[in-house]
């Protein structure tokens, strides 16, 4: 009974599983950018056979290929028979042996970070590209953390009551360093962002909640199983997180090679539902309706658990391959049953379920040499426990002696030669094949200027709280001054969100002095009374409603220097639905030295658009960054030379990391006007973060500007 259910959701299944990864395969998934092929992959050995009972199960990790020379990287954690990390062991306290041969431990180093920089060491870098992401994240002294809230599988009542021991948990045992990801199964893994924001993870762990045996559709996906029978949905979303969970393992294996945790905050799995939840049929191996058939139903068990079984060993397989711990967080704490007495349930039915549900736990979590927090009240010391571990290990490497680019498994033995200390180890590594040895081998991804990096922030994502994206620009003003403008632009929604409407905006800018350069509505609805402030013209006042939404600006005269500006956002009611407050430095754009006017970028998504556009004096910019294949982009900008002179200009197209891709045509000023202007049409560009480098060059120097901006399809 149990094959054919597993038969007959496989169609839906696929799809399901679709919404969380592509692949789940050995491969990592393919860098964010454009135009970039998947990756090809040999297919793995198969997985040895399970050990025979109290025998410990093959564990792996991938060794580490450089420079032709094979090294092989292993984890070791030492304890005290307090369960305290040992740290003052030294590389001859250690031996190791591959396949029985012993090994010369050529790399020893003790990894011991508690979340804080060390004295001289770089420290904490903001995380606002997906470059930034990974480049922390590959750092020795990061500690890295998934949560993995799996709502699939906890109960509601139990998902609040874990809350407060995770929110614990990100308050008090985190540090600058620390990097951490939520996910759920559903969620794809290349939609995996890592934080140090403190209060996006306690947000995220606060709206966490469980939805096990509550079988509402929360989503389309979900809706095509909404008269399935029970059974045949718990498989499903069995599979489902099970995909998510190796699919993870995957993607963290990508991001560095030293130990990964995740928390997985599960109920464990199981195949079996109570009678009160059960479709009849499914539940009772085809028998009819209020028949005792406990042969069947013990059948239905049977090959229902070797299917679960199957799934567990490919996650863990995979989990070990890219050196990932799971740390199974149970948030029933100390059970003494899996459900009500309302619900049907015999006693030994009962007590076999939960046991099996907290051995699919113990199972991840001991063949990945994490740790099954179970059977337990005091949650916190079980998340104390996952941070001691990824704090303090011994990182050794050798060359190996034996193993060769074979794609076979390699037994590994770590001894001891201190007695009374316990051990913690991989215990062996599938050895990659020829083709993933060159790929191991090849030259790394060249990194992105520091400029780039800055230029790149940009086009990251806007925060869900706010309702409109906002721009300043500099240009050379009246008597010495430079002029600032102001853009603001609605958001467009996302959808499944409902954001509060934005429907007039005002603008402060002021220096700490008390000196006010603007003060009033954007646009400006009358002349506005702040000291020095200018007008802007009719003009740009608003660009017509040509396009989907429109944007509005304001221009006025500032002195070189800091100024805050405040800005505040109302709805149609006259609430403030949003506020920012920043620091600007106005540059001085009259100094003996070439320099540029802030790009401004215009935005056209119709023909009419475009028409407008360049019929208008002063059209208003957009401030977002993120374009479809199908609009077309002007940018207009002016360069200035010292005594009038003019500087030679070039304009560049660069990829994501800086690299150049091509020379851009740039038309110099028409007549009457001063603005240079690049007409960049979209649809020849893959989906991806591109560049426009424009760079002005005299003889007293050059400036240089950087627009970056993400291509959708």
């Amino acid at each position: 009974m149990g094959l054919s259910l597993r038969a007959a959701t496989t169609c839906g299944l696929l799809f399901l599983m679709g919404m969380t990864l592509s692949a789940s395969g050995p491969q990592a998934p393919p860098p964010a950018g454009a135009g970039q092929p998947p990756t090809s992959q040999a297919k793995p050995p198969a997985a040895p056979q399970p050990p025979a009972t109290g025998q410990q199960p093959a564990q792996v990790q991938p060794p580490i290929f450089r420079a032709g020379v094979n090294v092989v990287r292993v984890d070791v954690i030492v304890t005290d028979k307090q369960g305290d990390v040992v740290t003052n062991l030294t590389k001859d306290d250690f031996e190791v042996q591959e396949d029985g041969k012993p090994q010369t431990v050529d790399l020893f180093k003790l990894v011991n970070s508690d979340g804080n920089p060390a004295p001289g060491a770089e420290p904490a870098r903001p995380i606002r590209s997906l470059h930034d992401q990974e480049a922390e994240a590959a750092r020795d002294d990061v500690r890295l953390f998934v949560i993995f809230l799996d709502d699939y599988h906890v109960r509601l009542s139990n998902s609040m009551r874990v809350r407060e021991p995770l929110v614990k948990f990100l308050q008090t045992q985190l540090g600058p360093l620390d990097m951490v990801a939520i996910m759920y199964p559903l969620m794809s893994v290349r939609d995996l962002t890592f934080t140090r924001d403190p209060q996006t993870l306690l947000s995220a762990v606060r709206r966490f909640e469980g939805r096990k045996y509550n079988y509402s559709p929360r989503n389309p996906v979900e809706a095509q199983y909404a008269f399935y029978p029970a059974q045949t949905v718990e498989m499903v979303r069995n599979q489902v997180t099970l995909t998510a969970l190796k699919g993870l393992a995957v993607r963290l294996g990508s991001l560095r090679e030293g130990r990964k945790a995740v928390i997985l905050v599960s109920e464990g799995f199981s195949s079996l539902l109570p009678p009160s939840l059960r479709d009849p049929i499914a539940g009772m191996g085809g028998a009819p309706p209020g028949t005792n058939n406990q042969l069947a139903e013990d059948r239905t068990r049977f090959l229902s658990d070797v299917d679960l079984q199957s799934d567990l060993r490919d996650v863990w397989d995979q989990a070990n391959r890219h050196n990932t711990a799971f740390y199974a967080l149970d948030p029933r704490g100390l059970a003494t049953g899996e459900f009500d007495i309302n619900e049907g349930v015999t006693s030994r039915l009962d007590g076999d379920i939960l046991r099996s549900t907290q051995d699919t736990l113990m199972e991840l979590a001991n063949n990945t040499d994490g740790r099954a927090i179970i059977n337990r009240n005091d949650l916190e010391k079980g998340l104390r426990q996952v941070v001691r571990d990824t704090s303090a290990y011994y990182l050794i490497g050798y060359n190996s002696t034996l193993s060769t680019p074979d794609g076979k498994f390699h037994k590994i033995e770590v001894k001891l030669k201190r007695p009374g200390l316990q051990l913690r180890s991989r215990k062996g590594y599938w050895a990659p094949t020829a083709e993933e040895a060159a790929k191991a081998s090849a030259p790394p991804k060249p990194t992105p200027p520091a400029a780039v990096e800055r230029a790149l922030g940009a086009v990251e994502a806007t925060p869900r709280d706010r309702v409109v994206g906002m721009w300043f620009g500099t240009a050379r003003g009246e008597n010495g001054r430079t002029r600032v403008t102001f853009v603001w632009e609605p958001l467009p929604p996302v959808p499944g969100e409902k954001r509060p409407e934005p429907a007039r905006v005002t603008l402060l800018a002021a220096t700490n002095a008390g000196q006010t350069f603007y003060r009033g509505p954007v646009p400006p609805d009358a002349v506005p009374a702040g000291e020095g402030a200018t007008p802007p013209p009719d003009s740009a006042a608003a660009l017509p409603t040509t396009g989907l939404r429109a944007a509005s600006q304001v221009s006025f005269d500032a002195n070189p220097g800091r100024i805050q500006v405040r800005v505040s956002v109302q709805n149609d009611k006259d609430q403030v639905i949003d506020t920012v407050q920043q620091e600007l430095t106005v540059p001085d754009l009259t100094l003996p030295k070439v320099a540029l006017s802030t790009p401004l970028v215009l935005r056209a998504r119709t023909a009419r658009e475009f028409q407008a556009i360049t019929r208008q004096a002063d059209p208003v910019p957009t401030p977002l960054r993120e374009f479809r294949r199908t609009d077309r982009l002007l940018i207009r900008f002016v360069p200035y030379g010292p005594g009038g002179t003019v500087p030679a200009v070039t304009v560049r197209l660069l990829n994501r990391v800086g690299q150049k891709m091509s020379d851009v045509p740039v038309a110099p000023p028409a007549d009457g006007t001063t603005s240079y202007q690049i007409d960049l049409p979209l649809a020849g560009l893959s989906p991806g973060q591109y560049l426009i480098e424009i760079k002005a060059a005299g003889e007293s120097g050059d400036a240089t500007e950087l627009i970056a901006f993400r291509v959708i399809s």
